[in-house]
């Protein structure tokens, strides 16, 4: 299959001027030296061809190690080829049989100008390498060209002196054969495989690492059994080789780095292979051509943390100490070592400083062979190693997870300080190789449970639900303190009712409960979250309301402040309660003293309603401390409640990119059963900024028959009417929104600020043609809004009354919603762009067109600013309609900004960080950034260096994209 290596150019140049001086009478030895494999022989060949081919007469040996027993044995194989087992040279007399060659020698140089051609010299006999040392220094006197190979390679073990350390430089000329240049080997590669893509060339020419013997015994092996197809793409950029030699046949590849280890002595083989080991524990490399993990997705239980697969550990620091150490060999030598194969290609250095095999398929044929106890000897070596230099955890913990259990006394402790530190790094896949590593320790009293509940907690970020859920079995049912069991419990309950197991969640809630009669404030931690889980099952969650609400009235310590912020949660869903006295009432209970397991239900819970009374600061000052409090070790139901309030807050101040940038990470296609709360706000973020087909194309897949029957299920369905009604399916819109109030109001969710079914079903029946129900339904609204009392609950619902109201008490009405919402805090544009837009329409109907025309215009341009592409094209059709001659000439400048971004312009003008605004007005950092990327586009500018120049000037014409 594959062609023989190009001859080299020895011959050429100055090997062709020593053989013209042989020729005429004076010859010389050359020496051609290379490290073992990059075609010395091949070299000596092309030598050969050449002094035959201008006359000389070629007389040639081969050595080998099985000679060096018999004295002379290369030189009568040069002197004596008919002679192929030669006697012993009699003892004493081996100065009589070298002068008796050397006369034959000189006979056949008197007859013809000679080539003396000796391969492999340094394994040339003893007796042997005297003579033809004797017969270098005469020969400047003879037609006669000493050309001899040898192996010039860095050994671990330090070899014996070269052929021509003893002579003088005038007498020997040096040749290296340098190994392959990459694009030399690539040339080759494509001659066997002309229909080789670079990639695969590319892989090809690593795993040969310039060295031509490698290279041809792996292209013999992808000839006889093509893996795979050479042209075929790469699968993510990876090039397509096999990952074992075990895929190789008939395996010449392997056997080639074997014969290459076995020339560099055993002690090279024992570090070579060493390396080779400790190089599978390292971080993966981008080079290689496969992992050992799949791609992790982001946890959102932690914060970002620079990646950590690229910071030096103790191999990237000392190499060769390291490597020493775990092959027992001397440090020097393991540096020189590591530098001369770098110098060959055989090792490239990766980004963090670690020496590498050039490919990983080499590294795998250095290992083929290598007993397994060889090679946990050796990651214990290395661990024990970097132990004792301090280095961290990870670095060793990498290297205890390939040495069997009841390993050092320190390796239980290493493995669960290496899993700490995967948890915080937002690497779950990582953490669970060391729990599940330690966990074949020995382990004493409840550390078994403790660490049985960490690593199904992990499993389950790792997307391994039912592995997770089996392992907080395991540990429900082990012996632990009580704090440990609630733990336990609430973990388990989370993955239940993350899978829809609702019922079998509340039992085991249920259960633990029950076992926690002495420790009261614990089983109230149990309690709320089992009321948090319930939200997933009707039935379950009248059970567990009921029981909270009767017992809140007449014992409401009983409860606990975690309950009791749950209760006004459902007073606020269920229209008992207004914002203020709910937010007066969340507030006394952040106050109170809290045990540490039930924070995190009554932080969550206080920032969804600081949320619905339009507290958005607060409620995002609320989730940071939710998810700050959170374990990123533990699963906990309070974590995914505090990342919806996340998205509610970004829908509630439209910010559209946010909550799709969200929903692009990691959503594969296809039907799915369950819709969360995040697929609601995409869907309907979609809807907003006119990607239609895009908002289709995800409804689409949900198969919402087969959902379990829960908030988020009601929340998709109110998306869904968004979408419907926005693409003209009113009758399905309406289907949408009165189901999801169905569900609602059997939830006892009767409160517009959750979902406004009313008002959506009431709009649609308005396009319909009106009628008593949008009337009836409207008012409904109205009179449920105005107990809850935000301004945007309340405006919200008086533009859609207005609209179905009609009349002067319409036009006052749709008056008052405007007014209304102006005075939402943040960003009201997401509501105050509809009712801006119904009050535009109702002043042109009632034919007052300057101050409908004003009303639609403002609506266009606030929704040009903040991208809301629905708004923007219903406010110019309206305009067109309302007889307007340009009707979507929205301008922006100074003058457009609120007061909330003026005044946070304005200090970021004068100088101020982020940080500093957000301590100076009492905001939240994120609420200040929102702000200010607001103000850059309304004034058309990039950097905040150009916030002081114009925010002196007056409107501009809004830039366009």
């Amino acid at each position: 299959m594959t062609r023989p290596p190009r001859e080299h150019p020895h011959h050429d140049g100055p090997l062709a001027a020593e053989i013209e001086r042989a020729r005429s009478g004076s010859g010389r030895l050359v020496l051609l030296r290379g490290a073992t494999g990059t075609g010395r022989t091949t070299a000596l060949d092309a030598a050969v061809s050449a002094a035959a081919a201008r006359g000389l007469r070629v007389l040639r040996a081969r050595c080998s190690p099985e000679d060096t027993a018999v004295p002379l044995a290369a030189v009568r194989q040069l002197l004596s080829p008919d002679d192929e087992f030669p006697d012993l040279v009699p003892e004493g007399d081996e100065r009589g049989t070298a002068a008796r060659l050397w006369r034959t020698l000189r006979a056949y140089a008197a007859e013809a100008p000679l080539l003396v051609a000796v391969d492999d010299v340094h394994l040339a006999d003893d007796p042997s390498r005297r003579w033809l040392l004797d017969a270098a220094r005469r020969l400047d006197r003879l037609p006669l060209l000493l050309v001899a190979t040898e192996r010039s390679q860095y050994d671990i073990e330090p070899r014996p002196r070269g052929l021509a350390q003893s002579l003088a430089p005038s007498l020997v000329r040096a040749r290296t054969v340098a190994p392959l240049a990459d694009e030399a080997a690539a040339t080759l590669v494509r001659e066997a495989f002309p229909a080789a893509g670079e990639a695969w060339t590319e892989a090809c020419v690593r795993a040969g690492a310039g060295v031509p013997l490698l290279l041809h015994a792996l292209l013999d092996d992808l000839g006889s059994t093509p893996w795979p197809e050479p042209d075929a793409p790469a699968s993510d950029g990876v090039p397509a080789l096999p990952g074992s030699c075990a895929a190789l046949y008939p395996g010449s590849y392997p056997a080639a780095v074997s014969w290459w280890l076995e020339n560099a002595g055993s002690a090279t083989a024992e570090v070579a292979r060493c390396l080779a080991a400790l190089e599978e524990a390292w971080p993966p490399h981008p080079g290689d051509a496969a992992t050992d993990a799949p791609p992790e997705p982001p946890h959102p239980a932690v914060r970002e943390r620079p990646p950590t697969a690229g910071r030096s550990g103790a191999a990237a620091r000392d190499p060769a100490g390291l490597l020493a150490e775990a092959a027992g060999a001397d440090p020097a030598r393991v540096a020189g070592w590591l530098a001369a194969m770098g110098r060959l290609g055989l090792l490239r250095t990766d980004t963090a400083g670690r020496p590498r095999y050039a490919h990983p398929l080499l590294r795998d044929a250095v290992l083929t062979g290598w007993p397994l106890r060889r090679r946990q000897a050796a990651h214990r070596a290395a661990a024990e190693t970097m132990m004792r230099r301090g280095d961290r955890v990870e670095e060793i913990a990498r290297h205890l997870l390939r040495v069997p259990a009841a390993g050092p006394p320190w390796a239980l402790r290493v493995l669960r300080d290496a899993a700490t530190v995967a948890v915080h790094d937002a690497r779950p896949y990582d953490a669970v190789g060391y729990l599940r590593r330690a966990l074949e320790e020995q382990l004493t009293g409840d550390l078994r449970q403790r660490l049985l509940t960490q690593l199904g907690s992990l499993e389950y970020a790792s997307a391994d639900a039912p592995a997770a859920i089996a392992r907080l079995a395991e540990a429900q049912h082990l012996p632990a303190g009580p704090r440990d069991r609630v733990r336990t419990a609430v973990a388990l309950g989370a993955a239940l009712a993350a899978r829809g197991e609702i019922r079998t969640a509340m039992e085991v809630l249920r259960r633990a409960g029950g076992r926690l009669s002495d420790h009261p404030g614990l089983a109230r931690t149990v309690r709320a979250a089992s009321a948090l889980v319930s939200d997933g099952d009707l039935a379950s969650r009248q059970e567990v309301y009921r029981w909270l609400c009767e017992t809140g009235e007449r014992s409401p310590e009983l409860v606990g402040t975690a309950g009791q912020a749950l209760l006004v949660r459902y007073a606020a869903t269920a229209a008992l309660i207004s914002a203020p006295e709910a937010m007066r009432r969340m507030r006394g209970l952040l106050a109170q003293p809290t045990d540490p397991l039930a924070e995190p239900f009554l932080v969550g819970t206080a920032a969804a309603v600081a949320h619905w009374a339009d507290e958005l600061d607060e409620a995002d000052r609320l989730v940071e401390r939710g998810l700050a409090g959170q374990h990123p070790g533990l699963l906990h139901p309070m974590l995914a409640a505090l990342l919806n309030t996340g998205s509610d807050i970004a829908a509630a101040r439209g910010d559209h990119a946010r909550l799709l940038a969200a929903g692009r990470a990691g959503r594969p296609g296809g039907a799915r059963a369950v819709p969360t709360n995040q697929d609601a706000h995409v869907l309907m973020a979609l809807v907003h900024t006119g990607r239609t087909d895009e908002a289709r194309d995800l409804a689409g897949r949900f198969d919402l028959h087969s959902a379990p029957d829960g908030w988020e299920l009601n929340r998709f369905l109110y998306a869904r009417g968004v979408l419907r009604a926005a693409t003209g399916d009113l009758a399905g819109a309406v289907h949408d929104f009165l189901e999801c109030g169905r569900r609602q109001t059997a939830r006892e969710v009767v409160s517009p600020v959750v979902t406004p079914w009313r008002s959506a079903v009431a709009a649609c029946r308005l396009e319909l043609g009106g009628g008593q129900e949008a009337l009836d339904l409207a008012t409904e609204e109205v009179r449920l809004a105005r107990v809850w009392g935000t301004p945007r609950t309340v405006g919200r619902a008086l533009s859609v009354l207005g609209t179905a109201t009609g009349g002067r008490h319409g036009l006052e009405l749709a008056e008052e919603a405007v007014d209304t919402l102006r005075e939402v805090p943040g960003d009201p544009l997401t509501e105050l762009i509809p009712a801006l837009l119904a009050q535009g329409r109702q002043l042109v109907a009632a034919g007052e067109r300057g101050r409908g025309r004003a009303r639609l215009r403002e609506a266009a341009e606030l929704a040009e600013r903040s991208g809301a592409v629905r708004w923007l094209g219903l406010a110019s059709q309206a305009l067109r309609e309302g007889g307007a001659r340009h009707p979507a000439a929205a301008r922006t400048g100074s003058v457009a900004l609120t007061d909330s971004e003026h005044r946070i312009a304005t200090l970021a003008a004068e100088g101020r960080t982020n940080t500093e605004i957000a301590d100076l007005l009492h905001l939240a950092r994120r609420t200040v950034e929102t702000h200010l990327t607001s103000t850059y586009r309304k004034l058309g500018i990039r950097r905040r260096t150009e916030l002081p120049g114009e925010l002196e000037r007056g409107p501009v014409r809004a830039p366009r994209p």
